[in-house]
């Protein structure tokens, strides 16, 4: 009975999401439903409570979501983000396979500026869609390494969803952020390896003259340097990530008053918009908190664990039903809700398993979380609901067909599964850079 009764929860949640209505009500107040239809006593709503509080309302690490989110808005809104993506371009662009390694260069440089797929997505397709197609590159692939590049934002740290994940896995933040580059790097290579490929044979672009080096490192120098401190002052336990974050916000208004394109009005549009985000991220947390503590009460879990087990209980058979879960359930859901739903079942169980490789302790779930992550970035790119799609197709309207746009990704969620697959395989890629 137990069963049935977490089933129908999971079905009356993931319905209401399909249908569209918001995800944070729905968590909740499917939550609230269930309680009430359940055997679950009133006075468990006390405990949601408190849970709340001691999840999202005092969880200090979580403070360095919106500080991240304002960096990011501050650089896009000042032109900052911008500017190094047209000094990148003059100084790679010489050539298609140029334009192509700006495009990723660029798309590394938001990703480690702002962790914001929106922002990156939109400046990519702005200002790199249109050189990619003169350079001779078709539409479906310029759109393909366009949302490819910008889903690198939630992958390559600072990330939002990095934050999330070790809040949920209990690990330090700082290796996860530690735990990503070496992913995120190698997917950047692919990348650039397969989107050369589709240049071999295009023309060099005539009329190009590529600036001086000083002028290039004056236009992207500061936005290196801001990342390098963000970043190497959390890794190497200099600063928390709470502190850092506050520091990357500083740090990117400083870079907006060096350029002179810094004022009150973008700040306060930078505030706004950065309300607006924590809000939806923090609305779906409370949320998630509630759908999780019912969804256990009545037995979610086990309900979960035993579907599981079906296809068997090794190691690497569990891991593999995990994974492929999350796959599909990108094809529907948004990371956020993926990740608070999903992880504070597996989590705990895939602590406790050997999976031969010589990982235990925080460098296994380190690991777990990494391949979780690599998986959700698929969930921007894959149809219906990828949300890469949704801003490419937004910022170009008629000019290009969704259909393309499709065609145009489906090599790059290969090259992530493979990139999965890879870190797999060789869990070095992650672990070799946390720290001892």
């Amino acid at each position: 009975m137990e069963h049935m009764t977490a089933l129908a929860m999971a079905l009356v949640t993931l319905g209401a999401i399909l249908a569209g209505y918001r995800v944070a009500f729905v968590l909740a107040g499917s939550a609230a439903l269930f309680i009430l239809v359940s055997d679950i006593p009133i006075a468990f709503f006390n405990l949601i409570l408190s849970r709340i509080y001691a999840t999202a309302l005092s969880n200090w690490i979580l403070v360095a979501v919106p500080m991240f989110i304002l960096m990011g808005y501050i650089l896009e809104k000042s032109g900052v983000a911008e500017q190094a993506l047209h000094a990148s371009q003059k100084a790679f662009g010489g050539s298609p396979f140029g334009m192509v390694v700006s495009v990723l260069f660029v798309g590394v440089l938001l990703a480690a500026s702002s962790g914001i797929v929106g922002a990156s997505v939109v400046l990519l397709a702005l200002i790199a869609m249109p050189r990619l197609v003169d350079a001779g590159l078709d539409r479906q692939t310029a759109a393909g390494l366009v949302a490819s590049s910008g889903t690198l934002a939630i992958l390559i740290p600072p990330s939002v969803m990095l934050i999330i994940l070790g809040d949920q896995l209990q690990v330090p933040v700082g290796d996860m952020f530690a735990g990503a580059i070496g992913p995120g790097l190698l997917m950047f290579i692919l990348y650039g390896l397969y989107a050369g490929y589709r240049t071999i044979g295009l023309p060099k672009m005539a009329g190009h003259v590529s600036p001086p080096a000083w002028r290039t490192l004056i236009d992207v120098g500061p936005l290196i340097l801001l990342v390098i401190c963000v970043l190497g002052s959390i890794i190497n336990g200099l600063a928390t990530p709470t502190e850092a974050s506050g520091l990357g916000a500083l740090g990117a208004i400083f870079i907006a008053m060096i350029y002179r394109r810094f004022s009150i009005a973008k700040l306060m549009e930078s505030a706004r918009e950065t309300v607006r985000t924590s809000c939806m991220v923090f609305a779906v947390l409370v949320g998630a908190v509630c759908f999780s503590a019912v969804f256990r009460r009545v037995g979610g879990d086990e309900l979960i664990l035993s579907a599981a087990s079906f296809f068997g209980d090794g190691p690497w058979t569990i891991m593999f039903v995990v994974m492929g879960g999350i796959f599909i359930l990108g094809f529907f859901l948004d990371w956020l809700e993926i990740t608070l739903i999903i992880l504070p079942i597996f989590a705990p169980l895939i602590a406790t398993l050997d999976f031969g490789n010589g990982l235990v302790g925080t460098e296994l779930v380190v690991w777990f979380g990494v391949l979780v992550a690599i998986n959700l970035q698929t969930s921007f790119l894959t149809p219906p609901f990828g949300f890469a799609l949704f801003y490419l197709q937004g910022v170009m309207g008629k000019q290009i067909r969704a259909t393309e746009i499709y065609r145009g990704v489906a090599p790059f969620v290969a090259i992530q599964l493979i990139t999965l697959v890879l870190v797999f395989l060789f869990p070095v890629i992650i672990t070799g850079l946390i720290p001892n």
